[in-house]
């Protein structure tokens, strides 16, 4: 089987595979537990929190104290920043038209609780616009949330930008980096943001595990209660194997990027050229090809093609990839992204997403411009 939905999430690296053996078989306990055995465990969960933060940008000295939060995933860090950044009895909340469902059906939550919630527009091409932002922010505001890279179309976005406006006004910017990391450098410092939530099931690490990076400035209301875990921001007993699975991940992912960055996109490219060439530019669109991706990410339409039976005949074929976020592939409603970017019906409905992985082979790619190809026409056969 060719795996192309690695934006759903990887493979558990091997060496991922025995540091979290390793760890299970040192046989750790609670590390909030006082006695000897505790403070064991106590001290190897600070030292991967340590290590994650200082990876990702965070800084720990006599002057500056980020900190990082862990969680059950991506999708807990989004919701925990969102309902816990700011001061609750602030007014609106703003997010993109673009944003993960675990960021846009929190603030479907918010709105449900008499929140006032406005959403940025984005281009042809699903980059945030955000000119009208500073207008916005004249009015009381909790927090603003974008994305730093789309989870369907890879597009990056103006993050630093919309990080300069928020701090002139004082309003906490959450960035949501969970595509990002291991696929394009990420500091949590350079972003200027004050939150960013990370998950390293996207690069070869554990599922169950992610994590909200905190300026030191911010303040974060807890969403949980009944421990003092966590300086009680999020209680609860930490899994000290998973968080070395994930610092063992991060490690790995950061310092395979020079190299696996390069080669994705060189894969990426070729993949988009070959299908071009094999079916034409009037058969086939690349969302987004005009603005900055990921390296690893394309969204490819192919109109008058049923976007799920493509997804079904390829799987037929050998080769798993989606329609979209994985969060929402049990629908079989349009992509809010893709509608959201203004795109025509036939581009929308015939639209799937291919992501590769520093695992991803050259062979692996002809392979899918065969599949994708002969799916392709004989679906329009049909």
């Amino acid at each position: 089987m060719i795996y192309v939905d690695n934006n759903a999430t990887t493979r558990l690296a091997e060496e991922v595979a025995q540091a979290l053996a390793e760890a299970y078989a040192t046989g750790y306990l609670n590390p909030s537990s006082q006695h000897q055995l505790g403070q064991k465990a106590r001290r190897r969960l600070d030292d991967a929190r340590e290590t994650i933060l200082n990876l990702v940008g965070g800084e720990i000295t006599k002057f500056q104290s980020d900190r990082l939060v862990f969680t059950s995933g991506g999708t807990e860090a989004n919701n925990l920043a969102l309902f816990g950044l700011g001061k609750p009895s602030d007014g609106q909340v703003i997010i993109s038209a673009i944003e993960h469902p675990s960021i846009s059906e929190a603030a479907d939550q918010l709105r449900a609780q008499g929140t006032t919630v406005r959403q940025l527009p984005v281009d042809s091409n699903g980059v945030v616009q955000y000119e009208e932002l500073g207008n916005w922010l004249t009015e009381p505001t909790r927090l603003v949330s974008v994305m730093l890279a789309n989870n369907e179309t890879g597009v990056l976005q103006p993050v630093s930008e919309i990080a300069a406006i928020c701090r002139h006004r004082q309003v906490p910017l959450h960035v949501d980096a969970v595509q990002g990391i291991g696929k394009i450098p990420v500091n949590f410092r350079s972003l200027q943001a004050s939150a960013m939530t990370i998950s390293p099931h996207k690069f070869h690490g554990p599922r169950g595990i992610g994590a909200l990076v905190l300026d030191d400035r911010v303040k974060l209301n807890p969403t949980m209660f009944g421990g003092s875990q966590q300086l009680a921001m999020r209680p609860g007993t930490e899994s000290v194997e998973l968080a070395i699975g994930f610092q063992k991940a991060l490690e790995l992912a950061l310092t395979a990027l020079p190299t696996a960055g390069l080669r994705m996109q060189s894969q990426r490219d070729r993949l988009e050229t070959s299908l071009l060439g094999e079916l034409g530019p009037e058969a086939m669109v690349i969302n987004g090809a005009q603005a900055l991706r990921l390296p690893h990410t394309s969204n490819l339409a192919f109109p008058g093609i049923d976007r799920q039976a493509l997804v079904m005949a390829l799987d037929m074929a050998g080769v798993a990839c989606s329609t979209g976020s994985a969060c929402a592939s049990g629908s079989s409603e349009p992509s809010p992204t893709l509608i959201a970017m203004g795109l025509n019906e036939e581009v929308i409905s015939g639209s799937i997403r291919l992501s590769l992985s520093r695992e991803t082979t050259e062979e692996e790619i002809d392979k899918l411009v065969f599949h994708i190809s002969n799916c392709v026409k004989r679906l329009r056969r049909r």
